[in-house]
């Protein structure tokens, strides 16, 4: 399969120094610094044509700032994220552009993503006439089109967003996203706030237009359902860092980190017959001061001396499947 996206060792770091006030009190040796916070820590992988990769973790452990890196929203302080094999850094403008439309995101909230003075014919249509890809003329049938792709009636393109249910739209916003006729779409908690049965409406709807329009997802979630459902790779983040990827099969059938094991145990599951819930112990530390080591030893319930002092590298394991975790590293050299 061909390339779409590659990230490689891609990091972001955000600096606050002191504020005025703060800098103020240092003259009388308050001792005030400034602060790095490491959002994303050297993260690595690929997404191919047509493919479904799903990246999950508790909040605040990355993923999202790391879906706004790969469609241009922020731009990375390390690493080097390249498009069809041409690095960010390298591309020229006619890239840049072609980059930019190719990757679009479908945010979060479906009440905050949408323009409230718009109507739903200019914030689905309006980007694609001022790119080029049709005329001002032809606007009204090409989103009445894409509208109906989605699921909606095309009687709706004069309306404002607040005359929709949260179902609805998100559904805008996908129509949105496809209207630049894109190659990857960036999938950020799309269907988090959605009510259940309206969650299990938009992931046939990625289905049906993947399978139509051979799109490449990036999806975000935290809900391993979803994830199980829809994607043919998985990728476990924690505190900024991967610490397991594997096709879905083989992560929810056969977990090889500590943490991914920690996860599935917590999911709720239809097929057991009695559910037992095992949450993972304590809280995840805070990026400000990570601990040293691998930064899942202090939750960790097989972490050794070792794991205290010792990075782990995503690298491949007993089958091949690269997890960051020492144990299994040893397992995989004996």
């Amino acid at each position: 399969m061909t390339q779409l996206l590659s990230l490689r060792d891609i990091s972001q770091t955000y600096v606050s120094a002191p504020d005025m006030a703060e800098r103020i009190a240092n003259l009388a040796g308050a001792g005030y610094r400034e602060t790095r916070v490491r959002a994303v820590d050297g993260v690595s992988f690929d997404v191919a044509e047509g493919e479904v990769v799903g990246l999950v973790g508790e909040s605040g452990c990355g993923k999202s700032t790391l879906g706004r890196m790969v469609v241009g929203v922020e731009r990375p302080s390390g690493g080097t994220l390249a498009w069809k094999g041409t690095p960010l850094t390298e591309m020229t403008p006619e890239q840049r552009r072609q980059w930019a439309l190719e990757v679009q995101m479908i945010f979060q909230d479906p009440f905050a993503s949408l323009n409230p003075r718009m109507r739903v014919e200019q914030i689905v249509g309006e980007a694609a006439v001022i790119h080029g890809l049709i005329r001002r003329r032809e606007r009204r049938d090409y989103v009445a089109d894409l509208l109906t792709r989605v699921g909606l009636n095309a009687d709706v393109l004069t309306r404002y967003p607040h005359q929709f249910s949260g179902g609805q739209r998100q559904r805008v916003g996908i129509a949105r996203a496809l209207a630049l006729r894109p190659r990857l779409i960036v999938c950020d908690e799309a269907i988090s706030a959605l009510d259940v049965s309206i969650q299990a409406q938009v992931l046939n709807l990625f289905e049906d237009l993947r399978n139509e329009f051979g799109f490449a997802y990036l999806f975000i979630s935290h809900d391993l359902g979803a994830v199980e459902h829809i994607a043919d790779r998985v990728a476990i983040m924690y505190l900024g860092r991967l610490v397991e990827i594997g096709t879905a099969d083989e992560v929810f059938e056969n977990p090889r980190h500590p943490y991914t094991r920690a996860l599935l145990a917590e999911a709720p599951r239809l097929d057991r017959r009695r559910q037992t819930f095992a949450p993972i112990r304590g809280e995840i530390p805070s990026p400000l001061n990570p601990p040293p080591g691998c930064t899942f030893h202090p939750r960790c319930p097989l972490a050794t001396e070792a794991c205290k002092r010792e990075v782990p590298a995503l690298q491949p394991g007993r089958d091949g499947r690269r997890t960051a975790c020492l144990l299994e590293h040893q397992d995989a050299a004996a």
